[in-house]
């Protein structure tokens, strides 16, 4: 650990991070240190993970209910799909984030296995919102596209791919978005 006067080394710059992150500011977890758990007593790392926990909570709830707004809001199914398809890019961010390569491996293990577990309770939630819609009206057409729709797009799609520190800059995913994420401005020029 550091003196009073000096940087609270790398413990300091993940818990900066984690509640810039949480807040939806832009930081970039690829230039996040490593954490040396060996480096650190229990109750530091111990700490660290109340902070993680946080964060990913944070973004996780942030997450679900921007996506039940945008999804409830689609008017037709190509739009629902389309908002479950780019909702996984913020999915996958959390999922990064929990498997850092610059946490410790124990944590970076149980953080991962947290969020892995809530994903299929997400896709859960929202089939369970679409059965509720189904009883209030129980002769409607849609209900039944929807369900497909949710099958045909399903947000556990992302527990196959491989959890990375952050996409990759420019890659297949890049037309995608966090719905979290604050919004972001494009500029044209004339």
């Amino acid at each position: 650990m550091s003196g009073f006067w000096g940087h609270g080394g790398p413990y300091e710059e993940w818990v900066e991070f984690l509640r810039r992150w949480a807040g939806f500011e832009p930081v970039d977890p690829a230039r996040l240190p490593a954490i040396e758990a060996e480096a650190y007593d229990g109750a530091t790392v111990a700490r660290l993970a109340t902070h993680l926990t946080a964060a990913l909570d944070t973004r996780l709830q942030a997450w679900a209910d921007t996506l039940v707004r945008a999804v409830d809001a689609a008017t037709d199914e190509f739009s629902a799909g389309r908002e479950l398809a780019q909702a996984r890019t913020g999915l996958r961010s959390i999922r990064d984030l929990a498997g850092h390569h610059g946490l410790p491996e124990r944590l970076r293990e149980r953080l991962t296995e947290v969020v892995d577990r809530q994903i299929p309770e997400l896709q859960a939630q929202l089939e369970r919102l679409l059965e509720e819609a189904a009883r209030e009206e129980p002769e409607a057409r849609w209900v039944e596209e929807r369900r497909r729709t949710l099958r045909d797009n399903a947000l556990t799609a992302v527990l196959a791919q491989p959890s990375a520190t952050a996409p990759p800059p420019g890659g297949a995913d890049a037309w995608s978005y966090d719905p979290a994420a604050a919004p972001r401005r494009r500029v044209l020029r004339d």
